[in-house]
């Protein structure tokens, strides 16, 4: 069971580093999307890639210890845990977000970007709910 533990205390350390990155990302998207000042975006521009390249290896490290757990418990644990199906369909959708950080932080970086500080805003928004629905289905179990 220690093993278990280990890997569950080191999925929640990585979890919690890779959301602090994709929550304030899109804040620094906000703050590109609504200055006017080239000094500025260009500031941006270093701050969001650096910020998406340092917190891509806790998503990594996330999935891969949440992987861990799973052959840990085993294929019939798996089966049964239908909130854990529903789980991993919102952490792909947060791996498509994340994925999808990478072309804005591309189109920033080219001077493409043609939204609003209010979608980055809304955009910022999704990975919010996204923890509020895994944490209850990890510690309810609904």
């Amino acid at each position: 069971m220690s093993t278990i533990l280990w890997l569950k205390a080191f999925h929640v350390i990585f979890m919690v580093a890779w959301f602090a990155g994709i929550f304030y990302l899109p804040r620094l998207f906000v703050n590109h999307a609504e200055t006017d000042s080239k000094a500025v975006a260009e500031h941006l521009k270093g701050m969001e890639k650096r910020l998406l390249y340092f917190v891509t290896p806790f998503a990594i490290l996330t999935v891969a210890l949440g992987t861990a757990l799973i052959f840990q418990y085993g294929y019939a644990w798996f089966v049964a845990a239908k909130w854990l199906h529903i789980k991993l369909t919102l952490v792909i959708f947060l791996l498509i977000y994340h994925g999808y950080c990478f072309k804005l932080v591309k189109t920033f970086r080219e001077d493409k970007n043609t939204r609003s500080g209010k979608f980055y805003r809304i955009f910022n928004e999704l990975p919010v709910l996204a923890l509020f629905a895994i944490v209850i289905l990890v510690y309810v179990k609904p």
